[in-house]
């Protein structure tokens, strides 16, 4: 897709790039206000935030009492919805939407909203950090054992299904004609060192309420014979099997696959893979330096990759929310924003399977397309919204005597250094041209931010 750019300078791109990859987007003063810090500054700052409980969780949890023991998904949802739309920290929440959609657990199954929440938490606090602690503390999360079904494991019969989802879809993965770096003896071996890890059996949560799920380890049903995973050979527990598997070449390849499938593009450019999987294997798989390296790069900068990026619902909602910065109280319209991701086929804490989403061109179809538009325009006509008040006073300022296409640029400027195809920006130029000059400057303007919001070009960040 050609592009033609917004009125607005190399730097400005470049940082609304950044903030819509590393997060969900910015409104233009927020732009402005991270072109003060300078782009290396602001990837650094994006890379390290102060993990820990937000100024604003006891409002939260006056507001969205269920949730304060949340019970299930629906009861769940406000509480992380609203961290996505307000979070300053916006890539401690983005790093958890893309962990919660590769090291999958779904609702629909685990019913526990409490433990949801805790894994949401636990992709925070060490998502950005090194793999293999990531990969540990998963492997030891009541939700996951529960929902992978390793309570069933016993030493006596092994169940397979952590095993092979730890190999085939958490770490080393496979290729398109469904073999991997691995082999079925290696899921044999994996399922018998993870024996013994279990859930806990909770409370009925009636009429108390859920109780928070515990991680249980029986010693006594941990088969302690030697295991062969992937050529090594020992007494292998779960602990050993992480640290052998994070090791691996073919687990380096796959995570920065994913990485990169998530950051920056959705076909993968083989040769950036390859250096992102040197990057962590450098640095002992730190995600960290991995994002470090994605976002630092001439290939992330370039303009080739810009706005070819299918955006997933919660992309287009939280970053819609982000755009209009409406959301001060979280309210009901707050708690409302995952119901619009699920409409559009995204149900937040409750992914369709193990597999988590199929992501890229497969999030649009007539009827989620039908969906992402409406929400997207019925925002941008807010014009109560401190962000869409901003957007209104960037064009007024841009000046009364633009030409139509000028007048579109402000407009795109005014939205965050949108870009958009010849053939739309040919099209929004003439319904600008056809606009009556004793037509309101307000309404004229929201229209327009309704009718970018609503073409083609808007389903990609």
């Amino acid at each position: 897709m050609t592009t033609t750019t917004a009125a607005t300078d190399t730097d400005t791109a470049l940082m609304a790039h950044l903030l819509r990859r590393a997060g969900f987007g910015a409104t233009r003063n927020q732009i402005d206000h991270y072109l003060e810090k300078g782009y290396e500054a602001t990837v650094e700052e994006l890379l390290n935030p102060e993990y820990g409980e937000p100024e604003d969780q006891d409002l939260l949890d006056r507001y969205f009492i269920a949730s304060t023991e949340a019970r299930s998904v629906g009861h769940a949802d406000p509480q992380w919805s609203w961290r996505m739309a307000t979070s300053p920290k916006q890539l401690e929440e983005k790093i958890a939407l893309f962990w919660h959609s590769l090291l999958a657990v779904g609702g629909i199954k685990l019913d526990h909203g409490m433990e949801m929440l805790t894994e949401i938490d636990l992709f925070r606090r060490v998502g950005l950090g090194k793999f293999r602690t990531l990969l540990l503390e998963i492997s030891r999360n009541p939700g996951m054992m529960y929902w992978l079904d390793n309570q069933n494991s016993h030493k006596d019969a092994p169940n397979e299904n952590y095993g092979r989802e730890l190999l085939e879809l958490f770490s080393m993965g496979i290729d398109q004609n469904g073999e991997g770096a691995y082999t079925e003896d290696d899921v044999k071996a994996a399922a018998r060192a993870f024996t013994g890890w279990a859930s806990k059996p909770t409370m009925p949560p009636f009429f108390l309420g859920p109780f928070p799920m515990e991680f249980r380890f029986d010693p006594e049903d941990h088969d302690e014979r030697d295991k062969t995973l992937l050529g090594e050979t020992g007494n292998w527990n779960g602990d050993d099997a992480v640290n052998i598997i994070v090791q691996q070449p073919a687990t380096a390849e796959f995570i920065s696959r994913r990485l990169y499938q998530f950051f920056v593009a959705d076909e993968p450019d083989q040769q950036e893979v390859r250096k992102l999987a040197d990057v962590f294997t450098e640095n002992d798989g730190e995600i960290r330096a991995v994002l470090r390296a994605i976002f630092n790069s001439e290939h992330f900068k370039s303009e080739e990759i810009r706005f070819r990026k299918v955006k997933s619902p919660a992309e287009l909602v939280y970053g819609t929310a982000r755009l209009t910065d409406r959301f001060d109280l979280p309210d009901m319209d707050t708690s409302q924003l995952a119901n619009y991701a699920m409409f559009m086929g995204q149900h937040l804490l409750n992914p369709p399977s193990v597999e988590g989403w199929h992501e890229g061109e497969e999030w649009i179809d007539s009827g989620a397309l039908v969906e992402r538009i409406n929400f997207a325009s019925s925002q941008l006509e807010r014009t109560d919204a401190p962000g869409v008040e901003q957007m209104l006073e960037r064009v007024r300022s841009a000046g009364d005597s633009l030409s139509p296409r000028e007048y579109v640029n402000a407009c795109l400027d005014a939205m965050g250094a949108i870009q958009l195809s010849d053939r739309t920006m040919n099209i929004l130029t003439e319904h600008a041209a056809g606009q009556s000059i004793h037509q309101d400057q307000r309404n004229r303007a929201t229209e327009m931010f309704q009718l970018i919001a609503s073409t083609p070009d808007y389903q990609y960040c």
